[in-house]
């Protein structure tokens, strides 16, 4: 989850807390003014609970709630205030690695700011740190704002140097290679760059892998997820968790306001579509799509 800052503050530190992030030193920066005059952008943490989108409460982990279709006896659809897509759940240490290829969306701009980020990760489904590279879409006003990223949450998220544009292909993987080491690679096929970062999380569950367009949040553990871009649709192509197709791991199906997820094809291919009508993410959307 990507959180957002929509005020002017003074220059804020890369604050990693008790995860480490090693990056290449010119590789990756800390990015202000995003994506307009005074918004600052970090991503953020895990996936929200359904009783956790209105606006002023806490953001959380997501529980889960069953569909009328299960396999294995696992629930195979949930219900999350910011994210949509797919995730393979486990015992913790069932995850290793994930990878998905996507082509970044193009941003429909109108007036005001709203945001949508599109990523691969290990954990945050029902775990509190979440390892993710990704891109975004955001809207500052009618200008659209393109970018890629990568953060080992709850350390803060770090924006790259390189351009992004709609249209461009990417393929994202985050590996564990044991002791609390992370591999966490970006490539920008169409325009032929490659991030590739080196992080420490301690304590990370690796008990979940997942391909998701995101609806961002505010800056604090309080703030409910932002309007969301409408970027049209975004297909998640190639999606692998553990080197095989996350079709076959039994993922759960995850549905945001705004959105349609479509099926997973058998190797490991959907497709989110945004589906608001304005573009704005609001109190009284998340409340009537919960049933609140």
């Amino acid at each position: 989850m990507r959180r957002k800052w929509p005020v002017v503050t003074a220059a804020i530190p890369l604050a990693i807390g008790w995860a480490l992030v090693a990056a290449h030193p010119a590789a990756a920066s800390i990015r202000h003014g995003v994506p307009g005059p005074g918004a600052q952008a970090w991503p953020g943490g895990r996936m929200s609970e359904p009783g956790d989108a209105l606006p002023g409460a806490p953001t959380g982990i997501v529980t889960p709630r069953a569909s009328s279709s299960q396999s294995g006896g696992q629930d195979t659809s949930a219900s999350s205030s910011n994210w949509a897509g797919y995730a393979a759940t486990g015992a913790s240490g069932s995850f290793t690695s994930v990878s998905a290829s996507w082509a970044q969306p193009t941003a429909s701009c109108t007036t005001g700011s709203r945001y949508a980020a599109f990523w691969v990760g290990l954990d945050g489904y029902t775990s509190k740190t979440v390892e993710q590279i990704g891109t975004e879409a955001d809207c500052g006003g009618p200008n659209p704002q393109y970018y890629a990223w990568y953060e080992v949450y709850p350390g803060a998220g770090v924006n790259f140097a390189n351009p992004v544009r709609p249209g461009d292909t990417f393929t994202g993987t985050v590996t564990a290679q044991g002791n609390d080491k992370f591999r966490l690679v970006l490539t920008d096929t169409t325009q032929g760059w490659t991030q590739t970062i080196s992080a420490t999380q301690a304590g990370a569950d690796l008990s979940s892998a997942e391909a998701i367009a995101e609806a961002p949040s505010g800056p604090s553990a309080n703030s409910s997820p932002l309007p969301l871009t409408n970027f049209g649709s975004v297909g998640f192509t190639g999606v692998t968790a553990n080197g095989t197709s996350l079709d076959t791991l039994d993922p759960v199906q995850i549905s945001m306001p705004n959105t349609s997820v479509a099926g997973m094809a058998s190797d490991g291919s959907f497709s989110v579509t945004y589906a608001g009508t304005s573009g704005n993410n609001t109190g009284n959307d998340f409340a009537q799509w919960f049933g609140s």
